[in-house]
C-alpha cells in the first residue's frame, strides 16, 4: 500500500489514510456496511496553479464494501480548502467551498427527486450532467478569540477521468460537437431548477439561500475587472486599429459595476439556477454512440441565481474559436433552446405558453448576457494573454461585440432602462 504516489508538497499534508478512507466509504455505503481498503493511490489532482478555489487531488481506492464481498476499486477527486492562508480567506470568506458543497448535497438531490415526481407518463430519466457526489463536509469557524477554530470543508467526487472523460485545450477552443454538449448539457440543470421554481411558486434564491448573491458577487467580479483591464488596455495599446475598441472599454469602465450588477440579477420568468463560471476549462468531455459527444460540468463554486443566458454567453464568448463563434452561434442557440424546451415539456413546464417567454426572448438576452461575459473574461485576462491563438480570438471578440454595439455606453444604458 502507497500512501502517496508524490510526497512532496500538498499530497503529504492532507493526510489521506486507510482510516480516513474507510470511514468516509461507510457514511457513503450506510451504517451497516464495513469497508475495507486494501490499497490506495494519492497523486495531483490538477496541475498548479489551475484552480485557486481549492486544492484537488486523485485518489485511487481498492477495498471490499463488506467482509464476504469482492473488492472494488474507486477513482475519487478529493478537494479540500486551499492551504495557503490567502487563499484560504479568499475562499471561505466568500464562501465558494460552502457553495459548491450545498450544491452537491441539497440543490442536486432536490432536483433528482423533482423529476422523479414529475415525469408525468415519461420513462425519460434526465441524468445530471456532473459527477456524482460521493461524500462532503463542512464546519464553519467557531471556537473563540483567544481559541479559533478554523473552518474546515471537504467534497469528494466520482473521478470521471478513468470513465473516458478529458479536458478541451483553451488556445484551441471548443469544437462544434463539444459546444452543442456542453450547451446541453447546462441546459438540463437551467430546465430542471426553472420547472421546481415555478411549480413551487417561489424563488429558489430562498430555497436555496447560500447561492452567490447578486450584490456578493458583483463586488467579486468588479474587484477582478477593475485589476484585469488595466491589463487589457496596455495590451491593446500595442495593437494597431483597435483605438475605437480600447476608448468604447474605458468609457464603459465607470458603469462596470452597475453593468454586472444588473445582468446577474434574476430577470423572471427566466430566473434558474446557473453555473456563472460556465467555460471550456470546467468542462470535461467523452465520445459517446455514434460519435456524438458527452459533458460533464464541474467546479459549482459560484453556482447562482440568474438567467440562463448568462451561461451561455460566457462559454460563446470565451471558448469558441473565432470561426466558430461567427458562422454557428444562432445554431448553438437553437440547441439550447431545443434542450431547454423539451426537458421542460417532459417535467410538464410549457415555457412559451406558460411565461410567454420565447425564441427570440432568448436573443435579446443572449444579447444582453454576451456584456457580462466578456467583462468576466476581462476579469480573467492574464489566462489569455501570452498566447497568440488565445490573443487573437480575445481580439476577434471585442471587435465583433464592439461592431454590434455591445460595448456602446449608449445601447448598454438603453439596455439597463429597458430591464428597469
Amino acid at each position: 500500500m502507497s500512501d502517496s504516489e508524490d510526497t512532496e508538497g500538498s499530497c503529504a499534508d492532507w493526510n489521506i489514510t486507510k482510516e480516513w478512507l474507510e470511514s468516509m466509504l461507510q457514511e457513503h455505503h450506510g451504517k451497516d456496511s464495513e469497508p475495507a481498503v486494501s490499497d490506495f493511490t494519492v497523486r495531483p489532482g490538477c496541475n498548479a496553479g489551475e484552480s485557486v478555489l481549492s486544492d484537488i487531488l486523485a485518489v485511487n481506492v481498492e477495498y471490499r464494501p463488506m467482509p464476504e464481498q469482492p473488492d472494488t476499486n474507486l477513482s475519487l477527486i478529493v478537494k479540500r480548502l486551499p492551504q495557503d492562508p490567502y487563499s484560504r480567506f479568499f475562499v471561505t470568506e466568500a464562501q465558494f467551498d460552502l457553495r459548491e458543497i450545498r450544491f452537491y448535497t441539497q440543490v442536486v438531490p432536490d432536483l433528482e427527486v423533482f423529476q422523479k415526481q414529475n415525469r408525468g407518463e415519461s420513462s425519460t430519466i434526465i441524468e445530471l450532467p456532473i459527477p456524482r457526489c460521493i461524500h462532503a463536509h463542512y464546519s464553519p469557524a467557531s471556537g473563540t478569540e483567544d481559541s479559533p477554530v478554523p473552518p474546515e470543508s471537504f467534497l469528494v467526487l466520482e473521478n470521471l477521468g478513468p470513465k473516458g472523460f478529458k479536458g478541451a485545450e483553451f488556445s484551441r477552443g471548443l469544437t462544434l460537437k463539444q459546444a452543442e454538449a456542453a450547451l446541453n448539457a447546462v441546459a438540463k440543470i437551467h430546465a430542471l431548477s426553472l420547472t421546481l421554481k415555478v411549480k413551487e411558486g417561489k424563488p429558489l434564491s430562498e430555497r436555496y439561500p447560500f447561492l452567490f448573491q447578486t450584490a456578493r458577487a458583483t463586488d467579486s467580479y468588479q474587484q477582478l475587472v477593475e485589476r484585469g483591464l488595466p491589463q487589457l488596455a496596455h495590451f491593446l495599446e500595442g495593437r494597431p486599429g483597435l483605438e475605437a475598441v480600447l476608448e468604447a472599454l474605458l468609457a464603459l469602465r465607470p458603469r462596470t459595476k452597475e453593468v454586472i450588477a444588473n445582468l446577474l440579477a434574476p430577470e423572471d420568468p427566466l430566473a434558474l439556477i446557473t453555473h456563472t463560471d460556465f467555460w471550456c476549462n470546467n468542462l470535461l468531455f467523452r465520445k459517446g454512440d455514434s460519435d456524438e459527444c458527452e459533458c460533464a460540468v464541474l467546479d459549482w463554486q459560484m453556482v447562482t441565481y440568474s438567467r440562463p443566458t448568462n451561461d451561455v454567453a460566457l462559454l460563446l464568448v470565451s471558448s469558441l474559436p473565432t470561426e466558430l463563434r461567427r458562422e454557428h452561434t444562432p445554431a448553438l442557440l437553437d440547441n439550447y433552446w431545443a434542450t431547454l424546451t423539451s426537458t421542460c415539456t417532459v417535467l410538464g413546464l410549457d415555457i412559451g405558453n406558460e411565461l410567454n417567454y420565447t425564441r427570440s426572448d432568448l436573443d435579446r438576452d443572449y444579447r444582453r448576457s454576451q456584456l457580462l461575459a466578456l467583462l468576466l473574461c476581462i476579469g480573467s485576462v492574464d489566462v489569455a494573454l501570452g498566447d497568440p491563438m488565445t490573443e487573437q480570438r480575445l481580439i476577434d471578440v471585442l471587435e465583433d461585440l464592439h461592431n454590434e454595439g455591445v460595448l456602446a455606453v449608449k445601447d448598454v444604458a438603453e439596455d439597463q432602462s429597458q430591464e428597469v
